[in-house]
């Protein structure tokens, strides 16, 4: 260790008495059993938390879980100008919501676990240790170029063509003598602490990523910032430090930071820490006309986490859409084992794609129609009414004030071999069945084209006289057949279909004409499962302020 550095090194930090060796002493290995995995995710506190960080969430939780090993949560807030207030709060909620529980790291209370803090912020003082050791090992130095003075040596490199950045030449404090430094400090000048960057120009790295496989990316020459003018280090010092003191072993991450391994793999290396294995995962992507792009925090509301909540779609169905996004062997596994846990299937790096995923509410929307049609009427009730509770008070009041009744509504044709599956999300739940609460009923179809205004009124009429709310489905449904035949309607379809000249329509007509007068709208749930929970008054009741509507 040259002097010269030693004695840099105690005048930029003369509080600093601890070394690295008291920190490995202080964050020792876990003592996990062989092969287990220590993930973490480690978003910055901005108060958005995009769709897309569910992505290394789930692949980070899935990784550690299955292999008996540690899920933590890290916030990462280095950047004060970017923290939003009650940030963090939300980032865990959102998390927490989708079923991904952390088992150390930063909560809503105190930190859990042994490796903090977890937050940034309150570790300055153990990356001021690391830095220092660089410092002393003439691995780092102060840079005290202005914001002038850096403007300037861009336009140069610029109009040389050359890449911009601090190293060699243009760095102009990288050898600077201790007599400079010291009198620079003494007069206040602002500074950072810059990577004396091991790198050359033209230097070649290989490295194998988990998702991606080998790549060959340019070796890392720029001597980059590792701590700000206030002592504040950079996400890509903080980072390294953290994920070898926390033992982190695998860290998930975007695509997009695959510019910045090169910088990362050698920040391991200077620090002599064991780098830890990166899975880059593709961009998310969103087709736009004929063309693919990025999905855009600016452009798309289905980009915020929170826009699945506030919709209403199950935790569950995100979850499961989500995970065919990420193993292309997911679908078929939960077509063959429809009633096991997603927790239950084996995921793997080796089924994760290599290029970007297209996202498609559309398809979000048929996963979760399936989710929700495997649920039970009770548990969509207590999903439905905890939704409501704080995104539709006026259907949280109808829903709460008689659960029974909501069950029986949720019931209709839930246990049949195929479910019904009309729901994807719980904001369309009012829509679905507004027409069981009077306060809500609405008529919004018309009654069918090809049925006259005075048959219209007749079948209301006539069924008046024979509905009887004893009758099971089967006499329900002969009574409406033998309505049908008394007015001329053909009591089949396929009677209608093979001598239409013979009838007016057919027994489906009949039935549209009710469902219309009884629901509103041509399309609902099984009608005779709707009258029996609606009761005889109300269906009566419905089918005369019907006639009433209908001008002869």
């Amino acid at each position: 260790m040259d002097d010269k550095n030693l004695l840099i090194a105690n005048l930029l930090f003369p509080d600093v008495c601890q070394t690295p060796e008291d920190m490995e002493k202080r964050y020792p290995e876990r003592g996990l059993p062989e092969g287990a995995k220590v993930t973490r995710i480690a978003p910055s506190p901005t108060g958005f938390v995009h769709f897309g960080n569910l992505f290394p969430a789930f692949v980070s939780e899935r990784l550690a879980r299955q292999s008996g090993g540690v899920f933590l949560l890290r916030i990462e807030d280095t950047d004060s100008q970017r923290k939003v207030e009650g940030a963090v709060e939300t980032i865990i909620s959102s998390f927490a919501y989708y079923g991904l529980n952390f088992d150390e790291g930063v909560t809503t209370g105190a930190d859990i676990g042994n490796y903090g803090p977890y937050t940034q912020s309150q570790r300055a003082y153990i990356y001021h240790i690391y830095a220092k050791d660089l410092v002393a090992r003439g691995l780092a130095y102060p840079c005290f170029l202005t914001k002038e003075e850096l403007e300037d040596i861009r336009a140069q490199q610029e109009k040389q063509k050359v890449l911009p950045g601090c190293y060699g030449k243009w760095s102009k404090y990288r050898d600077c003598d201790i007599e400079t430094i010291k009198q620079l400090i003494s007069q206040g000048k602002p500074y950072v602490l810059r990577l004396r960057s091991p790198g050359k120009e033209g230097g070649r790295i290989t490295y194998t990523d988990i998702v991606k496989g080998k790549l060959e990316m340019d070796e890392n020459y720029l001597d980059q910032v590792l701590l700000k003018s206030d002592g504040i280090p950079t996400y890509h010092f903080a980072h390294a430090v953290d994920d070898h003191l926390m033992r982190v072993t695998h860290v998930v991450r975007g695509e997009e930071w695959l510019s910045s391994l090169p910088l990362h793999l050698q920040l391991f290396g200077v620090l002599n820490f064991k780098a830890p294995k990166y899975l880059h995962i593709s961009l998310l992507m969103k087709q736009d006309g004929n063309s693919k792009r990025k999905l855009s925090k600016r452009h798309d509301p289905e980009a915020a986490l929170t826009y699945y909540k506030q919709q209403g779609y199950p935790a569950q169905s995100v979850r499961e859409y989500v995970m065919t996004l990420l193993n292309s062997n997911y679908e078929e596994w939960r077509m063959q084992n429809p009633g096991l846990d997603l927790n239950e299937f084996k995921f793997t790096t080796a089924k994760m794609a290599h290029s970007s995923s297209l996202f498609d509410l559309h398809k979000l929307d048929d996963v979760s129609k399936n989710t929700i049609a495997t649920m039970s009427a009770k548990q969509v009730t207590s999903y439905v009414l905890d939704w409501a509770y704080e995104f539709d008070s006026e259907l949280y009041k109808l829903l709460s004030a008689d659960t029974d009744y909501a069950e029986k509504i949720f019931a209709i044709g839930r246990n049949d071999p195929k479910p019904r599956k009309d729901l994807a999300k719980w904001s369309e739940v009012r829509g679905y069945i507004d027409f069981f609460f009077d306060s809500l009923f609405a008529v919004k179809d018309a009654f069918p084209e090809n049925v006259c205004t005075s048959d219209t009124r007749k079948i209301l009429q006539e069924y008046c006289k024979i509905y009887d709310c004893q009758d099971d489905s089967q006499h329900w449904f002969e009574r409406i057949k033998q309505l049908a035949e008394s007015m001329q309607y053909a009591p089949k379809p396929k009677d209608y279909k093979q001598n239409p000249q013979m009838y007016k329509g057919h027994v489906g007509d009949i039935s549209m004409v009710l469902r219309i007068a009884v629901t509103g709208k041509t399309m609902s749930p099984d009608l005779y499962s709707v009258m029996q929970i609606l009761g005889k008054q109300r269906v009566i009741k419905r089918l005369m302020d019907a006639l009433e509507r209908i001008k002869e």
